[in-house]
């Protein structure tokens, strides 16, 4: 006997933001590649295991052209969740989806920190153009061991520890670490320039301000060991030693 259904059945839907790091290829996509498996073969596991989001707006290519970079994208283990910026030609079944308008996201995940804000400002309303600001700052007060990632697009992060090897802190704002930095600290990763990386003694596997990367090999020796600070100038990572 077939029994037929009569009470509906609902399904949650719910939206979420997860933060995904974005790559813009640039032709010749050649020596892109070249450069993205040198940036990988120096900070190994850099893209392991993240949400990748192709940004093709500046990219003059086809579809087979686009087809060919996500396998060799694919081929170094870097997921494309999704591909931003494309035209609806350069889509087809089975490709990643088209994505838009992507924002950092406002609440995030992260481990167990004191968010310090300015009490005395009042609340400003929400805009659609995204703009550069720190209106809050988070104080991690013990180290980041190794495997974490610490997550604040909203502003500054202060670690009052040291950051291991193989962890990572990515901030909108500037990174402040008050201990030994071994791992990895991105700053101004919503698009702040002037955002800066201090740390009182440089281990480090890489850094980034605003998406510019220098790894441990480029860094200048003198500075392993001491206590520097990093800041952007015309696409340049610059460094200097702090008394």
């Amino acid at each position: 006997m077939s029994k037929v259904l009569t009470e509906a059945r609902s399904i949650r839907i719910k939206g979420r933001s997860f933060l995904a790091l974005m790559l813009s290829p640039e032709l010749p996509l050649d020596e892109w590649l070249v450069r993205l498996d040198d940036l990988a073969s120096r900070s190994a596991g850099f893209f392991l295991e993240r949400p990748i989001v192709l940004d093709v707006a500046e990219l003059d290519i086809d579809r087979p052209q686009l087809k060919e970079l996500l396998a060799e994208l694919a081929s170094r283990n870097v997921r494309v969740m999704g591909i931003e910026g494309g035209r609806p030609s350069l889509f087809e079944p089975g490709m990643p989806p088209a994505m838009r308008g992507g924002r950092p996201a406002p609440e995030i995940e992260v481990p167990v920190v004191e968010q310090v804000a300015d009490a005395n400002k009042e609340p400003t309303a929400p805009q659609e153009t995204q703009i550069a600001r720190t209106p809050a700052s988070m104080i991690i007060r013990e180290p980041v061991r190794s495997g974490q990632s610490v997550i604040f697009p909203e502003g500054d992060v202060t670690v009052i520890g040291s950051v291991a090897s193989g962890a990572e802190i990515i901030a909108g704002g500037s990174v402040h670490i008050y201990g030994t930095l071994r791992g990895r600290a991105l700053a101004g990763s919503v698009g702040n320039a002037g955002a800066r990386i201090f740390c009182r003694r440089l281990e480090a596997e890489l850094l980034a301000i605003d998406g510019v990367y220098k790894t441990a090999d480029d860094m200048a020796p003198d500075l392993r060991g001491q206590a520097v600070q990093f800041w952007l100038e015309d696409d340049s990572i610059m460094a200097e030693r702090l008394n």
